[in-house]
């Protein structure tokens, strides 16, 4: 696959049904040419895993997706060993009286070994075809020691497993790391990757995205809930919003049979666009009848 602009990304992405900015579109235009992880920081909601699924979807690669958490280790991370498989072959090598010297190189084989993600991603793009998309998801969530560890991975795209050897990828795959900055990731960790902070959309965007994944919705709605929701996220939320939240709200007033912001519809949707009981209640104090106001006189 050749791309040959930012608009290229900007076109297949679209085609995918995400809609990127002319910054985003451009590092990951950088980013598969350069051939260089892309970090991804910004709130939670605004389609920094989607970036991974979509590129996926257009490049025909496996995804591969790492959840982070805290004290996440290689186990669960890279590769680890079928014990249980390992104990019924020892097991069955015994009851057919062929136990022997070699038992050791047969249990630390290929066959034992189980595969985390970030052995497939490295393995898998030795195989031919499209390369992997990596994605490593929350790395704010994982601690120093485990970051420092991919920071070593990413160096070379290589794998050692001391019993076999080393995996080296012959392509390297697509890497999309990102962060919702619970923590700020290493500067050893930036220095590697390309790097951009995902924003919340601007109004026409996020009520074109709203179009395209939410397509019941009709313009006039669709115009409403992202004003709406863009008043909400002005108000401090301890969760604001996402894109997600935005597409659902739409989705749910459509299938309501709505075609506009109403206080009603506004009220029993709210668990729709507002996940957190507080924030229910912030967005209650500031006023509902306002906020559908403020969203439906723009609209």
């Amino acid at each position: 696959m050749v791309i040959e602009s930012v608009d290229d990304v900007r076109a297949a992405l679209a085609a995918h049904h995400y809609l990127a900015d002319e910054g985003l579109a451009t590092v990951i235009f950088l980013a598969l040419r350069l051939h260089r992880p892309l970090l991804l920081e910004g709130e939670a909601g605004v389609g920094k895993t989607e970036v991974a699924n979509v590129l996926a979807a257009w490049t025909g690669g496996e995804l591969v997706r790492l959840q982070c958490y805290e004290g996440i280790d290689i186990a669960q991370a890279v590769y680890e060993w079928d014990y249980a498989r390992q104990l019924l072959h020892v097991r069955t090598l015994e009851a057919t009286h062929r136990a022997g010297d070699d038992v050791e190189d047969e249990l630390y084989s290929e066959r034992f070994l189980v595969r985390r993600p970030l052995l497939r991603a490295i393995s898998g793009a030795s195989e031919g075809g499209a390369p992997p998309v990596l994605l490593v998801d929350e790395i704010d969530r994982a601690d120093d020691e485990f970051e420092a560890f991919l920071l070593e991975i990413l160096a070379d795209y290589a794998v050692t497993v001391p019993e076999l050897g080393t995996f080296r990828a012959e392509k390297a795959p697509v890497v999309i790391i990102t962060s919702n900055r619970t923590r700020d990731v290493h500067d050893a960790l930036k220095r590697r990757c390309l790097y951009h902070w995902v924003e919340h959309p601007d109004f026409e965007r996020e009520v074109a995205i709203v179009r395209l994944r939410a397509p019941r919705a009709s313009e006039q709605l669709a115009r409403h809930v992202a004003a709406a929701t863009a008043a909400i996220r002005r108000l401090g939320l301890y969760k604001p919003p996402g894109v997600a939240e935005t597409i659902d709200w739409a989705d749910a007033l459509a299938l309501l049979g709505r075609d506009a912001l109403d206080e009603a519809s506004f009220e029993a949707t709210l668990g729709t666009i507002v996940k957190y009981r507080e924030d229910q209640q912030r967005v209650r104090r500031e006023g509902i009848a306002g906020l559908v106001a403020e969203a439906t006189g723009g609209g």
